[in-house]
């Protein structure tokens, strides 16, 4: 893949993610995706791990309708090859609770044929710069 395709990839993966819609972020995944995501929030860790288009949907529509992002920020976009690594940062609001949590985020993304293959997902609460 050449650097435009798999950054057209990760612009529409991220204004997906922000925009909560769960039919177009399904649609960037391979059909046998892998998607992980790890970290801690209130000292409690947390994983997701999922495989296969159908787990990945299921993760997906609990994330996008238990949270809203906002006031989003990119710091690092790396591209190699079909490799990438994001650094972001967002409010995350949880819909359920009621609290808003500033959250740091690293992903790490392969993609093949304009999917995504390959999604693991790092956070930390607070500002970590």
């Amino acid at each position: 893949m050449d650097r435009n395709r798999v950054e057209r990839l990760l612009q529409a993966l991220y204004a997906a993610r922000l925009g909560g819609q769960l039919d177009q972020l399904c649609d960037l995944f391979s059909a046998d995706a892998y998607f992980r995501i790890s970290g801690a929030s209130d000292g409690k860790p947390i994983a997701v791990d999922a495989r296969g288009s159908a787990a990945i949907r299921a993760w997906l529509a609990v994330m996008v309708k238990t949270f809203r992002l906002s006031n989003h920020e990119m710091f690092a976009m790396l591209i190699d090859g079909a490799s990438s690594a994001v650094h972001w940062r967002a409010d995350i609001h949880s819909r359920i609770t009621g609290a808003s949590v500033r959250t740091e985020l690293v992903d790490l993304i392969q993609m093949r044929d304009d999917r995504i293959t390959s999604y693991r997902e790092f956070f930390a609460p607070g500002d970590l710069q």
